[in-house]
């Protein structure tokens, strides 16, 4: 059950999964804004090799972009990418999670996590760097979601299917709302 006002839905899952475009097309769907991943405008913008204390800015700074949006949104947001992949990505990469980010992760959790399969062609781009592990960061982030007792749905298949597969777990989780 929510503790505020807004449903706040996340999109995790590896890279190249549609995180992204679902998060706008249910957004749309349901009349209201979504937060982009601020990563990947981040790691654009890099001049760098990026360090562990870019993934703590980076996270705070997605944190802080979906407290301005959620002001616009209309019953429910969206957010593509959240805590838990930050913790996975900064695990992954240097062993170690920032304490800001964990504490943003326990203070701060999602009323609905949509997990998304790593059963979409692979598309390269600069900022991309894990096209061989998907499956495994896959299960990473389903363990998180399970060992946290979080509620999650699924997201598999392509095009309409895996939007109105995402929607039915949106549904059926407002429709459990008291």
């Amino acid at each position: 059950m929510p503790t505020h006002d807004i449903f706040r839905v996340a999109l995790i899952g590896p890279e190249s999964t549609g995180k992204t475009t679902l998060s706008r097309q249910l957004a749309e769907r349901y009349g209201t804004v979504w937060v982009p991943e601020h990563a990947r405008t981040y790691m654009e913008q890099l001049n760098r090799p990026y360090r562990e204390t870019d993934i703590a800015e980076i996270t705070k700074a997605h944190f802080e972009n979906e407290k301005r949006v959620m002001q616009k949104a209309r019953r429910l947001l969206f957010t593509d990418t959240e805590f838990i992949v930050s913790i996975v990505w900064a695990e992954e990469k240097f062993g170690h999670v920032p304490d800001v980010i964990l504490e943003l992760q326990e203070r701060h959790p999602y009323d609905l996590y949509l997990l998304t399969a790593p059963d979409l062609p692979w598309e390269p781009d600069p900022v991309r760097e894990n096209p061989h592990r998907r499956e495994y960061l896959f299960e990473r982030y389903r363990k998180a979601l399970e060992e946290r007792g979080l509620p999650y749905g699924l997201v598999r298949g392509s095009g309409d299917s895996r939007m109105a597969l995402a929607a039915s777990h949106v549904d059926s989780a407002i429709k459990a709302l008291p």
